[in-house]
Order: structure tokens, then C-alpha cells, then sequence
């Protein structure tokens, strides 16, 4: 082994502490120990209780949670959900593309950082809180996650993600959203006028005076309407998306509404979403398809543990 001072031929030196081994150099006399693969960073936590951690965090544990279970500080289990969920962010991004679909399906989820936006819009808080909206998209015959973005429901943030899931498609398929009116505009940008898009439209009763409740309104009318190009109408749906997002609040605490395991900082919001993303996608086997998305896309060709996962980001650095 070289010298990382001199590159002078070395050799080997007994054992550290640790049990790693200690290497002498002949030049130079340093010692130095074997370089290991930072697959954490600079954390000291175990990779076994660290994967350990991030499986609980998957199945829908809180952050408090994780720490009575493992005995892992709260700090510590932060800083790993930023490190590998940005290690996933880029990751993601760089390897669900080109993929050839049917069609997709589209919709945003709504959560919040630190407060609700009446009280960001009161206390004249920053955009970095408040109300939050993750935009997904699906291919509802391999259940594989195309594309998301976190921010705003503006047009900003649909821009973001209309581009992002025309870099992970291919060929020409059919779009199906909802009714927001942000849609049609973003989806031309990206894919331009041509792109078959049908919007589902639901229409929602009023809430009877006097009467609070928490369920959403009562459906009372449903209709499809075309956005773009030439879509099919009879098989436009949005069912799957909408599937998806219950698994989403189900399996991120963070989306938990009435309850304070909300997030507090929008960074960590958005590296516990890519984690999560990139483990439904390559490591989740769903009840289904009987495999994985990857899998059934054909872009895996078994199912990857949440070890695997931490180790196959580990060279895509952090955003």
C-alpha cells in the first residue's frame, strides 16, 4: 500500500484500536491506518444498526421511535436521513430514465414543515415552511415511481416535475392527472403540445354548516376532460396514484396528520421522501406485482436489501 503522504511503498504495522489494520511507511516512517469505504461519512455509527435504523424509519417509526429502539440519538438518526436520503435524491434521479410505460399517473400529497401555512402566512416565517406538496407519478402496471418533486403546489415546482419525469420516459404514453389547472401548461412545456393528457376532475359537496369533520367532502360528480393531444377519456384514471399516496402516509410518519411527527426543517422532509422513494422502488416487494418495481420494469433483477441500497449510493455525494 502507498503512502498517503509521500506515495512511498509501505508496510505492514500491527493493529489500531479498532482491529483495523496499521501500515508503516518506509520513506517517511508515518503510520497510517487502512482507508475505509465512508459509506456514512464521518459517522461513527455501525452500518448494521445504522441500516437497522433506516428500516424502522421505512416502516413508518418516528424519529423518537427509532431512538428508544436502537439506543441511536435523534441527532444522529437526523444527520443519517440527510446523508443517505440526499445520497438517494441523486441517485434516483440518475437512474430511473428512459423507461418505456403505457402510460403514468399523476398527483400531489399534501404535508408540512414546522407549521401549517396560516401560521407561516401569520408569523411572516420564510417559504422553506408551511404547507409542502410532494408530486408523484406512477406506472400503474409496474407500480414503479417515475418521478417527484417537493415544494409548493405552483407552477414552479410543476415545471420541476413535469421535466423530471420526462427525462425518466420514454416513447409516447398517456398522462393522467387531476384537475388543477397547473398541469396542462407544465406537461406541454416538457413534452410539448403533442403529449396525450386527460385530467379527472372531481367534484366535492359543500360541508354542511355547523358540521366539522376531518374525512373529505362527499363525491358528488366525476368527469374527464381532455388536457393535451389525443388521450384516451374511457381509460383515463388516477386510482393507482391515489393508492400510492395512502401507502406514502402509511409508511412515512412524517405525513401523519394530527400529530406532531410532522417535519421541522424542509431539508430533512425532502431526504426521508428520496429515501423512501428509492426503497419502493428497489427494495419494497409489492403485495401486487409480487416484486419490485425495478423488477417488474425490468431494471433490477432481484430484490435489494436496505444494506445493498446504503451501499449503492454511497459514491452519489449528498445534494
Amino acid at each position: 500500500m502507498q503512502c498517503p503522504h509521500c506515495s512511498s511503498e509501505s508496510k505492514r504495522d500491527g493493529y489500531d484500536r479498532k482491529g483495523q489494520q496499521r501500515f508503516r511507511c518506509l520513506a517517511c516512517k508515518r503510520t497510517f491506518s487502512e482507508p475505509r469505504p465512508q459509506l456514512l461519512d464521518e459517522m461513527r455509527t455501525p452500518v448494521d444498526k445504522a441500516v437497522q435504523v433506516l428500516r424502522l424509519l421505512l416502516e413508518g417509526n418516528s424519529v423518537r421511535a427509532c431512538e428508544r429502539l436502537t439506543g441511536i440519538s435523534k441527532r444522529a438518526i437526523l444527520r443519517l436521513i440527510v446523508i443517505i436520503g440526499g445520497r438517494c435524491k441523486r441517485f434516483f434521479g440518475s437512474t430511473i430514465l428512459d423507461v418505456a410505460c403505457e402510460s403514468a399517473q399523476c398527483d400531489e400529497i399534501w404535508s408540512l414543515v414546522h407549521c401549517k401555512e396560516k401560521t407561516r402566512q401569520r408569523k411572516g416565517y420564510g417559504e422553506e415552511v408551511g404547507d409542502c406538496y410532494t408530486w408523484t407519478a406512477i406506472d400503474p402496471s409496474t407500480k414503479l415511481l417515475l418521478a417527484f418533486a417537493v415544494g409548493k403546489r405552483d407552477r414552479d415546482t410543476g415545471a420541476m416535475f413535469a421535466r423530471r419525469l420526462r427525462r425518466a420516459t420514454v416513447g409516447h404514453f398517456q398522462i393522467n392527472t387531476d384537475g388543477l389547472s397547473i398541469y396542462p401548461v407544465v406537461i406541454n412545456e416538457a413534452f410539448g403540445y403533442g403529449q396525450d393528457h386527460a385530467q379527472v376532475v372531481k367534484v366535492f359537496g359543500a360541508v354542511p354548516e355547523g358540521e366539522g369533520r376531518y374525512s373529505p367532502a362527499r363525491l358528488i360528480d366525476i368527469h374527464v376532460e381532455r388536457g393535451g393531444g389525443d388521450p384516451d377519456l374511457e381509460a383515463a384514471c388516477t386510482s393507482h396514484i391515489e393508492r400510492s399516496n395512502k401507502t406514502l402516509r402509511m409508511q412515512i410518519r412524517r405525513f401523519t396528520r394530527l400529530t406532531d411527527g410532522h417535519s421541522k426543517l424542509w431539508h430533512n422532509h425532502e431526504a426521508a421522501i428520496a429515501l423512501f422513494f428509492t426503497y419502493y422502488d428497489f427494495c419494497r416487494v409489492h403485495s401486487t406485482i409480487k416484486c419490485t418495481p425495478c423488477m417488474k420494469a425490468g431494471l433490477t433483477d432481484h430484490v435489494w436489501s436496505v444494506r445493498e441500497l446504503v451501499e449503492k449510493v454511497a459514491s452519489y455525494v449528498r445534494y
